[in-house]
């Protein structure tokens, strides 16, 4: 079969190659996954850095999630369950950037035909992410403020379209003025253009506290990290909480205990991938439920940009690091 693969960390475009290599072989437990499409993360390109929280054995094939067909069952009852449907591919080890692919069947979660390849390539590590912590770990109430940074992402543009659905409110921090009014467009309640480079950080806490004076600010989330997430940590109110998710910036958060002290606030880490693997397969069943009826809806579809083959993943990876692009860059595998 064909894999993208890389034998040394490094920049992607330069680094990454296509190469004919064999199907694994199947173990018991396992599953083989005709891959469909699969996107290009962040995730995807900082591992390829060698940057990321959890490193391959080299040579390696990236690529975090996807969609596929699964033809072949290594045995065990959900395996054979498994067999013939379209699914989607939580890959921790193997990579989802080949022709085919090997995974624990419990890494496959069985999705709805009626969701587009492009939107099931892409299920997981965005909408699910901005679902599970805004409606399962945070519960965000009705009317109550949550902020979240780098909210022009995909993500982000999630979080807004979930503010709006269920009804509470959303404070976003962006990097550059020219989102500020496109995301007011797209429904953010507030959107703060803040750069850690040139702000001060007294201007983020001074707008917060203005904008949610009545009720503070009790919820946030964060994938950037550095002086960014430092000020968001001081914005919260008595009690509130603060996921972190992601390591944009690189740069470790930087505040006095005395912040979460006398507010009695809470800052943790969310990785989604870690968070489904601890779930039992009727929690994945039911979260698949609910993001695909979400996306039927309009609220959780992620913007599909340029799509590649294989054989042009230099191009692919180029493009998806691309500024101000619209949309994931896809890679399109072969039909379903």
């Amino acid at each position: 079969m064909r894999a993208v693969q890389f034998e040394q960390f490094g920049e992607p475009a330069e680094v990454l190659k296509l190469a004919d290599v064999p199907v694994p072989a199947l173990r018991t437990g396992e599953v083989r996954v005709r891959m469909l499409a699969s996107p290009v993360n962040p995730s995807d390109l900082m591992t390829i850095r060698g940057v990321y929280g959890k490193l391959p054995n080299l040579p390696a094939t990236p690529g975090f999630e996807g969609v596929g067909i699964v033809e072949q069952a290594g045995g065990g009852r959900f395996g054979k369950y498994l067999l013939g449907k379209r699914v989607v591919v939580l890959n921790r080890s193997s990579g989802n950037w080949c022709e085919q692919t090997i995974i624990p069947a419990r890494q496959a979660i069985p999705i709805p035909d009626v969701i587009p390849v492009d939107q099931a390539a892409m299920f997981f590590v965005n909408p699910a992410a901005a679902y599970v912590m805004t409606r399962t770990l945070l519960r965000v109430p009705p009317g109550i403020w949550l902020l979240q940074t780098a909210a022009g992402s995909a993500l982000g543009r999630m979080v807004i379209r979930l503010g709006k659905r269920f009804g509470f409110k959303t404070f976003n921090v962006v990097r550059r003025a020219d989102q500020v009014d496109e995301l007011r467009a797209l429904g953010g309640d507030a959107v703060f253009a803040f750069d850690p480079l040139n702000d001060d950080t007294s201007r983020l806490r001074d707008e917060v506290h203005r904008v949610t004076a009545k009720d503070g600010l009790r919820y946030a989330i964060d994938p950037v990290g550095g002086e960014t997430a430092s000020a968001v940590v001081s914005c919260l109110t008595d009690g509130g909480r603060m996921l972190v998710y992601g390591t944009l910036c690189d740069e470790p958060l930087s505040f006095s205990p005395r912040t979460l002290m006398t507010h009695m606030s809470r800052v943790e880490g969310f990785w989604l991938s870690r968070w489904i693997l601890n779930q039992s397969i009727f929690r994945r069943l039911l979260l698949v439920r609910n993001i695909s009826k979400l996306m039927r809806e309009g609220v959780l579809i992620s913007e599909v940009g340029q799509s590649f083959p294989l054989d042009r993943i230099s191009e692919a990876v180029r493009a998806a690091e691309q500024p101000r692009r619209h949309g994931k860059v896809l890679l399109q595998i072969a039909k379903s």
